[in-house]
C-alpha cells in the first residue's frame, strides 16, 4: 500500500493515542478475563486467541462474535464482564515502555496530544489512573461510549481533531489494532502502528507505518529524545 511520504516527513500538530496496548499493556490481563468468562459458558478460548478474535472491538462486538462461535451469554453479560475487567485492572496494569518519555517529548515540543479509545470512560480511569496518566490527560481524553462513534467509523478521531481545531492531515495517530488503523485512514490521519505481535500485517494492509518498539516513535514524530537526561 501506498505511503503519504510529504506527511510521514514533517511533524503533527496532534498525536492520538489508542489506550489498551498503546499507553498502558492491559490486553493481556483484559483477554484473560474475557477467556475465564466465556468458559464458563461454553465457548473454549484461550486469551491470546481471544486478543486476535476481539482486538479492537467494542464488548457488545465481543458477546456478538461470541455468542455466534457458540457461547450460551445471557442478556446481562455486557454488565457481567465489565465488572470482572474493571476488578481485574484495579490491581493495576503497566505502563507501556517508553511511552511516558514520548509524551515528555511532546510537552517539550508544545505538540498536544489526546487518547481516543473504544473503551469506556471507566476503564481509562481505572488503567491511566493506575498507572499515574489519567490527570497527565485531563480533558483530552475521549471515548467511543461518550462521542458515539466507535472505530472503525472515523467518528471518534475526527471529533478529537475538531476538539482541537486541527485539520485531520495535520493529526497523527498512534494505534495496535487494524480496527483503530482501519479508522485512522478513513479520517485520512497518518497512522503509526504499534507492532508488537500477529498484528503486523493487518496494521499494514489498513496503511499503518509499522514501529516495534516505542522509542522509535520519537523519529518518525521528529522529536528531539530525552533519554539522555
Amino acid at each position: 500500500m501506498m505511503r503519504d511520504k510529504e506527511n510521514s516527513s514533517r511533524q503533527p500538530l496532534l498525536v492520538i493515542f489508542d489506550c489498551d496496548g498503546v499507553l498502558v499493556d492491559s490486553e493481556l490481563a483484559t483477554n484473560a478475563v474475557i477467556s475465564a468468562n466465556l468458559a464458563r459458558y461454553g465457548l473454549s478460548l484461550s486469551a491470546k486467541q481471544c486478543k486476535e478474535r476481539f482486538m479492537g472491538g467494542q464488548m457488545i462486538e465481543v458477546m456478538q462474535a461470541a455468542i455466534g462461535m457458540g457461547a450460551a451469554l445471557p442478556a446481562g453479560w455486557i454488565d457481567e464482564i465489565y465488572s470482572e475487567v474493571y476488578t481485574r485492572l484495579e490491581a493495576g496494569v503497566p505502563v507501556i515502555d517508553g511511552i511516558v518519555d514520548i509524551l515528555d517529548q511532546l510537552d517539550l515540543a508544545a505538540i498536544p496530544y489526546c487518547v481516543a479509545s473504544n473503551g469506556s470512560e471507566k476503564k481509562m480511569s481505572i488503567t491511566l489512573g493506575k498507572a499515574g496518566l489519567w490527570k497527565r490527560f485531563g480533558d483530552r481524553i475521549f471515548s467511543a461510549h461518550t462521542i458515539g462513534h466507535a472505530k472503525p467509523d472515523p467518528g471518534l478521531f475526527l471529533h478529537a481533531a475538531r476538539h482541537f481545531g486541527i485539520a485531520p492531515n495535520d493529526c497523527v495517530v498512534i494505534e495496535d489494532s487494524a480496527t483503530g488503523a482501519k479508522a485512522a485512514r478513513r479520517a485520512r490521519m497518518r497512522c503509526y502502528g504499534y507492532a508488537t505481535d500477529s498484528h503486523s500485517e493487518e496494521l499494514d494492509a489498513e496503511g499503518a507505518l509499522l514501529f516495534h518498539e516505542m522509542r522509535a516513535l520519537s523519529g518518525h514524530l521528529m522529536l528531539h529524545s530525552t533519554y539522555s537526561r
